[in-house]
């Protein structure tokens, strides 16, 4: 060995097991994650490291597993303020008696703010590394969630009534076209277009959302069949479901992510298929609104891809990605009548590469390839409640929580370091959610 043959790097992390997700079902042991700057450099054996590499900062991390960073593709992060806030009550109960008279009253820049915030930090804390958000003052969570370092996709929403952020559609659209424009050429921020649901836009507003996404590149995301009523009223007012007007409008492609899609027949498979577009799985809202089952396993015979997202904190009510993925895994096998459905390896793909792929960046992040940018995370498998440890797979989909997350780093910046947010004030956001608690309770 000679100095010529040594590269130099920033960082090294030494994994006990290391899931790459690229290739499929793959777990390595003994590898070291080699770092630069924002990108992975290399993954090798430990003892090829020794001889290769030289870096500035060395991490072992003799009991944990490393993957990527979690994807959560569907979420309304401010929402986290009103977790709890009104529970147990049917969706459009839940939506017209409790949810939307709440938003008009309080719903500001600095809610959003703190409320975005108060997401980010259980997301980080729990293994998400980028998420996406569907909420008003699109703005103020795109600006929040760069300065923190996260990575998101932010919809600005679309509808038909005045809301705190607009007066209607247009107001809406000049306002989104604007925060695409800001946006786009961002390292982190993925601006994108949110047309709320088929019920709350008319046709109007949607083709000018789907002129907006083919000018600018931006994805379109929706609620989409997300209950049998939805449905049914579509069909009963004009004789068409939702998804095929959608179809029909031109917003189905492939940049297009239906969120929910519990009702789904074999016509809704026809278009998934046809145009492309991507499903956002969310098992936990859907669960707790009694909102129906998507058939994941069915969806992913048909090579739809299938991603994973947690939905808002006020209907799911926690943001931790992995006790969805047990959700969605188990739901599944039950759904489908079969065990084997949705293995350990395919939820966790869910939650990496099919999120990043329904993002347009699979190039860029999703799983652990040299090159790739450097979001990853590391989850301890120490605690005797993951022990002992025969499948690490396993373990992440069917034992673990979020809470084991015990590193992470997007963009090769640390943001986790031993349980430890490092770029988020935690007692300073503790202070302000209490706050708000109290605003909302007088």
């Amino acid at each position: 060995m000679t100095a010529e043959t040594i590269t130099a790097a920033d960082t090294r992390i030494n994994a006990r097991w290391l899931i790459p997700v690229e290739p499929f079902g793959v777990v390595l042991e003994h590898q070291a994650v080699i770092l630069q700057g924002s990108r992975i450099l290399a993954i090798v054996p430990q003892a090829e490291a020794d001889q290769s590499y030289r870096t500035r900062e060395t991490l072992d991390l003799n009991q944990h597993v490393v993957l990527p960073g979690l994807i959560n593709l569907h979420g309304h992060t401010a929402m986290s303020l009103f977790r709890g806030l009104a529970d147990d009550l049917p969706l459009m109960t839940w939506l017209n008696d409790h949810i939307w008279p709440a938003e008009g009253k309080f719903v500001s820049e600095q809610f959003v703010a703190d409320g975005t915030r108060l997401a980010m930090a259980e997301m980080l804390r729990t293994g998400t590394t980028t998420f996406s958000d569907m909420y008003f003052f699109p703005e103020v969570t795109a600006q929040a969630a760069h300065d923190t370092g996260m990575r998101a996709q932010i919809c600005f929403p679309l509808m038909d009534m005045p809301t705190v952020w607009g007066s209607g559609p247009e107001e809406y659209l000049r306002k989104g076209a604007d925060l695409i424009e800001q946006w786009q050429r961002d390292d982190y921020i993925m601006p994108a277009i949110g047309p709320h649901a088929p019920y709350t836009v008319s046709d109007g507003p949607l083709g000018a959302a789907v002129e907006l996404a083919q000018q600018t590149g931006a994805a379109i995301q929706l609620h989409l069949h997300e209950t049998a009523f939805e449905v049914a009223e579509a069909v009963k007012a004009s004789g068409q479901r939702p998804l095929a007007r959608m179809a029909d409008l031109g917003v189905l492609g492939a940049n297009t992510q239906c969120v929910h899609m519990t009702q789904i027949d074999e016509s809704d498979l026809a278009h998934l298929k046809m145009t492309g577009a991507h499903v956002v799985h969310c098992p936990e809202s859907n669960l707790k609104l009694a909102s129906g089952f998507c058939p994941v396993q069915k969806l992913l015979d048909h090579d739809i891809n299938v991603t994973i997202g947690t939905d808002g904190a006020a209907s799911n009510n926690d943001l931790d990605l992995f006790g969805e993925l047990k959700t969605a895994a188990m739901v599944a096998k039950a759904v489908a009548d079969d065990a084997a459905a949705l293995s350990a390896h395919k939820a966790l793909e869910m939650a990496t590469l099919s999120g990043a792929r329904a993002l347009g960046r699979d190039h860029d992040i999703g799983s652990l390839v040299a090159g790739k940018l450097a979001d990853l995370i590391a989850v301890d498998l120490s605690d005797p409640y993951l022990q002992p440890v025969y499948d690490p797979a396993s373990h992440l989909v069917y034992s673990n929580h979020g809470r084991a997350v015990s590193h992470s780093w997007i963009h090769g910046v640390p943001q986790l370091q031993d349980g430890r947010l490092t770029r988020i004030d935690v007692p300073d956001l503790v202070l302000r959610v209490n706050e708000w608690r109290k605003q909302i309770l007088s």
